[in-house]
């Protein structure tokens, strides 16, 4: 199984989630379990979602990424 990793600062583009709360809380907690910004949990979150999709999911997005 693969473990979480949490990166070092990086930059980028503002957007705006709507997520449910109680998603939100736990995320709350684990930044703060970690210390980290809700910002970086999110990210790494995301990455980390990205880096261990399916198969399938994986091969399509590489051909929209090659577009």
């Amino acid at each position: 199984m693969n473990k979480l990793k949490i990166p070092e600062n990086h930059t980028g583009i503002s957007k705006t989630l709507r997520l449910p709360e109680n998603l939100v809380i736990d995320v709350e907690n684990l930044s703060n379990l970690k210390n980290i910004s809700f910002n970086k949990t999110i990210t790494t979150l995301i990455e980390f979602a990205l880096e261990n999709l399916d198969d399938e999911d994986k091969k399509n997005l590489n051909k929209l990424k090659a577009v």
